[in-house]
């Protein structure tokens, strides 16, 4: 069970794909949200089962109906939330897997009766390949295989066309997040200049469909020297998937589509102040991260990050200043540098 969010359904996919190399034999069943099942839609291998925090009460009583008379040997709880606690009390299952205290935020250990093993200093995809150690299985099948149909291929094809590296920019991150993540439109905008007129590159907006995402796609268009594409609020995820497939290079703050371009292997320009990289960051451009965090902490918390709680997040709006726009020009460079498009 792991509901949510984008990013760590992203982190969960390799752990599926690990038990399943481990025990071929075996069914899996994946209580999923319905936003992220939207994504994964099609993994084969896997029964969906999907909740909808929309309507939690009709999702319960729905997943109750599907899984009556059914019993698991193992429920494998990958997300310590209240929401997906109350979610796993619809499953019958003999070995109920969580958490380490230490992680079993929200009373989880209360809804499990066995632990994975207590690890400190682990990315997120790290953490959750610890159910598959607790189950014996060392061993890691990173694999991504989200399926893409050929419509929405063509879809990508269809914006990415031209000549020059495609930089696919998503610049916001969730909303319920109060934007504290968010860098200023202002510093995107140099960016987007720079991308322009030193790589011709061709420059692709992406984001949900949000008042906020909205007003940096509008402001980034309209100060862009040349057109760009602005898919804010115009994409599924599965083209959104698709699109990344194609791109020469992602720049996002700490989000979900950070997660999707490691999953179909495009590089990542991470722009990190609230939240440390080797927890959250794109798990193989940890190289590419423009990596603020450590000074954010000392300037709000005034101690290293080695004092603080793992994981931390510093939630000052302000934070990510400290991000310049020549720090992540020299960044994309380097990238566009590693991976010149043919």
């Amino acid at each position: 069970m792991r509901l949510s969010a984008i990013g760590d359904c992203c982190h969960t996919l390799p752990v599926l794909r690990t038990l399943q190399a481990a025990w071929p034999h075996t069914h899996f069943t994946w209580v999923i949200g319905r936003t992220e099942h939207g994504l994964m839609d099609g993994v084969d291998g896997v029964e969906f089962i999907t909740f909808d925090k929309r309507h939690p009460a009709a999702s319960l009583a729905g997943i109750r109906r599907q899984l009556r008379g059914r019993r698991f040997p193992v429920l494998l709880h990958m997300h310590a939330s209240m929401r997906a606690n109350l979610v796993s009390c619809m499953v019958s299952a003999g070995r109920r897997i969580g958490f380490d205290r230490a992680r079993a935020r929200d009373w989880q250990w209360l809804f499990t009766n066995e632990r994975i093993a207590p690890q400190a200093g682990q990315h997120v995809m790290d953490g959750l390949l610890g159910f598959a150690g607790q189950l014996g299985i060392h061993g890691r099948e990173l694999r991504w295989d989200i399926p893409v149909s050929e419509a929405d291929r063509a879809f990508a094809a269809a914006q990415a066309g031209g000549s020059g590296p495609v930089v696919v920019i998503s610049p916001c991150s969730s909303q319920r997040l109060r934007n504290y993540r968010n860098w200023r439109i202002g510093n995107y905008s140099a960016v987007v200049a720079h991308l322009q007129e030193a790589h011709g590159a061709q420059v692709i907006l992406s984001g949900a469909s949000s008042a906020i995402e909205a007003r940096y796609g509008e402001a980034l268009a309209a100060s862009a020297p040349r057109p760009l594409v602005n898919l804010i609020g115009r994409t599924s995820l599965k083209q959104l998937l698709a699109l990344l497939d194609r791109a020469d290079l992602l720049i996002c703050p700490d989000s979900g589509p950070a997660h999707m371009a490691t999953a179909v292997g495009t590089p990542v320009v991470g722009l990190y102040a609230t939240s440390n990289r080797l927890r959250t960051g794109p798990y193989f451009s940890q190289d590419l991260v423009v990596d603020r965090y450590p000074e954010a902490v000392q300037r709000e918390f005034g101690v290293p990050v080695a004092q603080l709680r793992w994981g931390q997040r510093v939630r000052d709006p302000g934070a990510m200043d400290l991000i310049s726009p020549a720090d992540v020009i020299a960044t994309v460079d380097r990238a566009l540098g590693h991976r010149p498009r043919t």
